[in-house]
């Protein structure tokens, strides 16, 4: 981002996670408060880039893998007599989908937990930032009433 940039600012989609990646804004008199939102923000999005990355890759790997088995058992290779990828129908990868879901279920389940904690704490940190800066104003703005 620009020098004189002061917003967060959003890349494209990863590659591997989907997700998109966000440079954070660091003010120049970032206070402890404010410091300790942006890192919480900052862990977030690493674990969730880390998570997302695994995830999708082993979902390519196990869709890839599923495809091969089937067409193989079905005495076929995985590119047809065109060249073009070989697929399944859609009821047969309903089967993957449902299996890949069903074994990954505790994973998904440990994610959700650690992503709401994740949040709880984000949130609860930028309600204390927006409570700090409110009382800094005020007593900004009664500091200039007096005077």
């Amino acid at each position: 981002p620009p020098v004189h940039s002061h917003n967060d600012w959003i890349g494209p989609p990863d590659k591997h996670s989907n997700l998109r990646p966000i440079i954070f804004y660091v003010p120049p008199e970032e206070s402890p408060l404010e410091r300790r939102l942006r890192e919480a923000r900052q862990e977030a999005q690493a674990c969730n880039q880390r998570f997302w990355a695994r995830h999708n890759c082993a979902f390519r790997q196990e869709k890839e893998d599923f495809i091969y088995s089937r067409l193989k058992a079905k005495g076929l290779e995985m590119r047809d007599e065109t060249g073009q990828k070989a697929t399944l129908n859609a009821e047969e990868m309903a089967d993957f989908y449902k299996d890949f879901l069903s074994k990954n279920f505790k994973k998904h389940m440990q994610y959700n937990r650690d992503w709401y904690k994740r949040n709880f704490t984000i949130t609860f940190l930028m309600g204390q930032v927006a409570l700090a800066r409110a009382l800094r104003w005020l007593r900004w703005k009664k500091k200039n009433v007096e005077h």
